[in-house]
């Protein structure tokens, strides 16, 4: 079984889908983070489209969730904090944009759950990946809300970002996946839209989790 959850940029889906995945302990899968371990590999050869296509198809990308974190390695080595660096969040959308590797990382994730119950979030989950999730929900909060919550969770490491900037860059990573070629951002016809923008973290966690508890009694 798979739950999607779609949205945009600072919208709270990856924060919600660890503790929704601890909660009903189940399993949770990072699509950013796989578009995050093939930037990684893509700027490991300075950008050569060449040698990284012909690597990528080489390369061995394993990854699983546990202790609250998702690993991911790549044959057998651990990439985990690498794929956090700012070099890499700052070209995950220029490598994420390629058809060629999305249609890759999408392989990736279906493969993994053909057994199991899995949580996974992303932009395109419901609509190109998992068109047949038994469950979608869409996540959604005005601009000025993600800034806060990213600026947020990015000021430790990086105390001279400004909310500002924060706003910029969200509506630049908005603007580039609405309107991607391949798989762009959008909501699912079958959806559920939930808007966190006024719910505390724990309402929006209570507010799924009840959803998906309901689904799973029926599939009981």
């Amino acid at each position: 079984m798979i739950i999607v959850i779609d949205g945009p940029a600072g919208s709270g889906k990856s924060s919600t889908a660890r503790a929704i995945a601890d909660r009903l302990d189940i399993e949770y899968l990072d699509s950013g983070a796989l578009y995050r371990t093939v930037t990684l590999i893509y700027l490991e050869v300075n950008r050569d489209k060449e040698t990284f296509f012909h690597l990528l198809d080489q390369k061995k990308i394993s990854f699983y969730y546990e202790d609250q974190k998702f690993h991911v390695a790549v044959d057998g080595q651990s990439v985990t904090d690498k794929i956090r660096t700012t070099e890499v969040t700052d070209a995950v959308s220029e490598v994420a944009a390629i058809p060629s590797v999305r249609s890759f990382v999408n392989d990736l994730m279906r493969d993994v759950v053909l057994d199991g119950i899995y949580i996974a979030e992303g932009r395109d989950l419901g609509t190109a990946v998992f068109p047949d999730a038994e469950l979608k929900f869409f996540m959604s909060a005005d601009l000025e809300e993600r800034a806060k919550r990213r600026l947020k969770e990015r000021r430790k490491d990086n105390p001279g970002l400004t909310l500002k900037e924060i706003k910029q860059s969200i509506a630049e990573r908005d603007h580039k996946d609405s309107q991607r070629e391949s798989d762009p951002l959008k909501i699912a016809d079958d959806a559920i839209e939930i808007d966190t923008t006024n719910l505390t973290f724990e309402q929006q966690v209570d507010k799924i989790c009840l959803m998906i508890s309901e689904a799973l009694k029926e599939i009981e």
